[in-house]
């Protein structure tokens, strides 16, 4: 079978860290072709969906004294060809957000690849309807209380209520820009108007759940169904537990509880072609739904000796051979 990622400069990628790097690697360990591209090199043309490829060949990291290590030189990429989507298995979408709009026009191109031939994780109409913030707020049994809004007064009166909360833009990543709010903080004024830029974009503000001081639990779903899990855990004076904020990694469990979120998000994933999602949970409560480019399969992976990547390519293969019969 033959891959295609559609990722950030491969150079820029941690291969100790990065899922897109995973992902490849369990391909290429399984006997595929691997194949790579960005998002800026997708074109339509006679109403198809074409880019320029690039065979890649990764050295595979490996375990050493419990971290994942890479050779210096981790990658060899081919010869670049023009090639249609529709010629792959399978396109993985893992270009890392923020969801820009250059990122929104490259998923209006990926809505030319015909589903029939070709799979693609995720699905482009699932990445535009899945805000990874607002998409949680439909799961009205999952979440902690929430409001999203511009208006000062709103957040104002939320907090109030609640006493602290925890802002969050709605276009953010790894943890840039969440804020802790205390309603007792003379800065609250200055620093909605920040958020909000003076109140024209809305932001989401949900209540403070204490647990986070625990951990922020990153839960790996493949078509609905948990596979894999790991805690992210604050360090130092930081309240966020995000591993680009120097979240620590720990080994978790799955609970009955987060069982059952996943069990809540299942058919609406399912519907939504949303087949590679991370979920954040804490303390019994979903936070976000990661799904542009869910990371967390390499700090998995270390911490239970799984091989999620592995277990998500197979799942193409069986719904290839599925759809093939």
């Amino acid at each position: 079978m033959k891959f295609a990622f559609i990722i950030d400069p491969i150079e820029r990628l941690d291969p100790g860290h990065d899922s897109s790097v995973a992902l490849m690697e369990a391909a290429q360990a399984l006997g595929h072709e691997v194949w790579i591209t960005q998002a800026n090199l997708l074109s339509v043309v006679d109403g198809k969906a074409w880019a320029v490829l690039e065979p890649v060949q990764l050295t595979p990291v490996q375990l050493v004294n419990g971290l994942w290590v890479a050779e210096p030189v981790w990658f060899a990429v081919g010869d670049r060809t023009l090639s249609r989507l529709e010629s792959m298995d399978a396109v993985f979408m893992r270009t890392d957000p923020p969801v820009t709009v250059p990122y929104l026009y490259a998923t209006y191109i990926l809505d030319y690849i015909d589903a029939a031939e070709t799979l693609v994780i995720n699905s482009p109409k699932g990445l535009r309807a899945a805000n990874e913030k607002m998409y949680a707020l439909q799961f009205t049994e999952a979440i902690p209380e929430t409001i999203v809004s511009a208006d000062k007064g709103v957040i104002r009166e939320f907090l109030e209520a609640k006493g602290t909360a925890v802002l969050k833009p709605l276009g953010g990543k790894a943890g840039e820009g969440i804020l802790f709010l205390d309603a007792s903080d003379r800065n609250f004024n200055s620093l909605i108007e920040l958020s909000t830029l003076q109140g024209r974009v809305p932001v989401m503000v949900q209540t403070y759940l204490p647990a986070a001081k625990d951990g922020d639990k990153r839960i790996i779903l493949l078509n609905g169904e948990p596979i894999g899990a790991l805690n992210r855990i604050p360090t130092g004076k930081e309240f966020r537990g995000n591993m680009a904020v120097g979240g620590r990694v720990a080994e978790t469990e799955i609970t009955e509880r987060e069982r059952e979120i996943c069990t809540q998000l299942a058919p609406t994933l399912q519907r939504d072609g949303l087949i590679f999602v991370g979920i954040d949970v804490i303390g019994g409560y979903l936070t976000e739904v990661n799904v542009t480019s869910p990371t967390g399969i390499r700090e998995a992976d270390r911490l239970n000796g799984t091989r999620l990547g592995h277990q998500v390519i197979e799942w193409v293969e069986k719904f290839k051979s599925a759809n093939l019969a």
